[in-house]
């Protein structure tokens, strides 16, 4: 359990980062928290595109 913890934190955190470990990928648990961290990027990317296009400083 632990190891699949460590595995999905560090997907998270490389897909927030926007990379991915290739020695990795095979690890589902690293691929389910790329996935993860590619999504929460995308939504934060997002959300600050919003506030710049309705004026809001943030």
């Amino acid at each position: 359990m632990d190891d699949a913890l460590r595995a999905y934190g560090a997907g998270h955190a490389d897909g927030l980062a926007g990379e991915a470990d290739e020695g990795r990928l095979a690890d589902p648990d690293y691929r389910t928290g790329l996935t993860d961290g590619q999504l929460a990027k995308f939504e934060n990317e997002l959300i600050a595109a919003v506030r710049r296009a309705l004026g809001e400083a943030r």
